[in-house]
């Protein structure tokens, strides 16, 4: 016997999540009435409080985030391509 699993859209998850963030009514209420299983719900209003910050982020401070990951690869990669030129030029018998 194989289990389904539902599957919900971001959409209801957050309107779950909102509804039980408010605490007018139980985690249990709020499942029974929704259709879903109560620790799923409570899962859902966990994420949404740990993560709904991350929606007013100031967009400098991600792009500034994004950058600075950029630049450590693209070190990197500059670090990896300095290293094969001079193993060329060794094995090539060229002098810098």
């Amino acid at each position: 016997m194989t289990r389904k699993y539902n599957s919900y859209t971001a959409e209801f998850k957050l309107k779950i999540a909102l509804e039980a963030s408010k605490n007018e009514k139980t985690i249990n209420q709020i499942a029974s009435e929704n259709g879903v299983s109560p620790s799923q719900v409570a899962e859902w209003k966990k994420t949404l409080l740990a993560e709904g910050s991350s929606l007013f982020q100031n967009k400098r401070t991600i792009k500034k985030t994004e950058a600075h990951e950029d630049v450590g690869t693209l070190q990197q990669q500059v670090d990896k391509l300095t290293v094969r030129i001079d193993w060329l030029k060794k094995k090539l018998g060229i002098s810098s």
